[in-house]
């Protein structure tokens, strides 16, 4: 290694080293709840699920095949249509959304048996279905698919036999990867709207080798109740389209300007919030506009940290009128987001 190479390796060091010393701004996460995905009115009590799905014709090439794998192999496509129904039907009735869930039997709806979404259900249709079993919406699995891709391998090894002897032999590998496609539809006959259309995709490995076929297939049996399982997970998914959701999101503080930043900056490493705030109120007027405006921005922060938007908002925007931190902007509008955000997730809890 040249000492060139060297020296050039430890400036870089010694310049990253300086960057993260010298940095004015530490970084935290705080977790906010987003507004659910899909919005259902509040005159939306009762909702009943229908499965659309018909098994797709062209899986009949593989049964032979599913066969092996699964002595029910052929059923796959209806029983994990059942299975994610009865996963969306789970997590409904968990969630307390509605006070009546059930699934329903429809005759002359199913689609096609292709994985693209069907035409809608009419109108006409959506209201009889509603009025004869008695709902105010649909939840619809408008279609349910597998696509099985099989790769087989046969690769050379040795066998020891009895007195040391080593026997030439061919292992099969067989790897069966199921592609799962569904697509989901909301109905509501209330105000003459599908308030969802989404599609859900995921899939299913399954592995196995042996010294002949036969064994490598034995060992991808299993194939099937993992399908089963992954199909119930995507109905439970699904279901969550209509709650809010928590995420974590990034925010950054000043944490160097004066001693109080300093020391504000260890406070809040112990998750002494409060106390660092102390500090930085500290500095809001301090006679040096910078330090000034830095102080208002993380009183923005801690105001965010305690769920005070309006007042996050007050702080943000005295940093960058007054004091003119170019930050301060980009977070203002954060914090308009979040404003917007959280007045869409109080009409979906009245």
């Amino acid at each position: 290694m040249s000492k060139l190479f060297i020296l050039k390796s430890i400036f870089a060091i010694g310049i990253v080293n300086i960057f993260c010393a010298c940095s004015s701004m530490n970084s935290l996460t705080i977790s906010v709840t987003e507004p659910a995905p899909v919005y259902l009115p509040a005159e939306i009590e009762s909702v009943g699920i229908i499965n659309r799905s018909l098994p797709s014709e062209k899986n009949k090439s593989t049964d032979d095949l599913d066969k092996l794998l699964s002595a029910e192999g052929k059923n796959l496509d209806k029983e994990g249509a059942d299975a994610a129904v009865d996963g969306l039907f789970d997590e409904l009735i968990k969630n307390d959304r509605f006070y009546e869930t059930k699934i329903i039997e429809v005759d002359n709806v199913k689609s096609a048996g292709l994985s693209v979404f069907p035409s809608p259900l009419s109108w006409d249709q959506v209201e009889r279905i509603c009025q004869e079993n008695e709902i105010d919406a649909i939840f619809e699995l408008s279609f349910y698919d597998t696509d099985a891709n099989f790769n087989y391998n046969a690769n050379p090894v040795t066998i020891d036999a009895p007195f040391g002897v080593k026997i030439p032999a061919v292992e099969s590998e067989l790897t069966v990867r199921t592609f799962i496609k569904t697509g989901w539809r909301i109905y509501d006959p209330i105000n003459r709207i599908i308030q969802d259309e989404f599609l859900i995709n995921d899939q299913v490995v399954a592995s196995g080798r042996g010294i002949n076929p036969v064994k490598a297939a034995e060992a991808v049996i299993g194939r099937k109740e993992s399908v089963m399982q992954v199909s119930n997970y995507i109905g439970h998914n699904y279901a969550l389209r209509i709650l809010p959701y928590r995420r974590r999101v990034s925010r950054e503080y000043y944490v160097r300007g004066t001693d109080n930043f300093e020391t504000g900056k260890r406070r809040a490493q112990t998750g002494d919030w409060n106390g660092a705030a102390e500090l930085w109120e500290m500095e809001v007027a301090n006679p040096k506009s910078k330090i000034a405006g830095r102080a208002c921005y993380n009183m923005g922060i801690i105001n965010e940290i305690n769920g005070d938007l309006d007042a996050a908002v007050d702080w943000t925007s005295k940093s960058y009128t007054d004091y003119r931190n170019k930050d301060a902007l980009d977070y203002l509008n954060t914090l308009k987001y979040r404003i917007e955000k959280n007045a869409e997730l109080r009409a979906q809890m009245e």
